[in-house]
């Protein structure tokens, strides 16, 4: 199942510009999503002003994270904690880098 930037995988890497040992964050999502949709692309935009790694994952290729995170997606990790789910936490994410980055 294709992932929100278009790529025929059920994960995607999206590398900050300002990258070199950059904290990694995890969207959970699924296809035909829009708050999925939404979120990833304000993590990208994020992305330019703020150094780290994101990585979009098709919790429907996987039946272990279809029932962990099923109609919680967009759930957005670092660490494996989850920092916010439905609805980017820009203040929790800004808090995240700051002790990361």
């Amino acid at each position: 199942m294709p992932c929100s930037c278009g790529a025929a995988q059920t994960r995607c890497t999206f590398r900050s510009a300002l990258n070199d040992e950059a904290p990694r964050l995890t969207v959970y999502s699924r296809a035909y999503c829009h708050l999925c949709d939404d979120m990833i692309a304000q993590l990208k935009q994020l992305q330019t002003v703020r150094r780290f790694e994101l990585d979009v994952v098709d919790v429907d290729s996987d039946a272990v994270l279809e029932a962990r995170y099923g109609d919680l997606v967009p759930v957005l990790t670092a660490a494996g904690h989850e920092l916010c789910h439905y609805h980017l936490d820009a203040a929790k994410v800004n808090e995240y880098l700051g002790k990361t980055g």
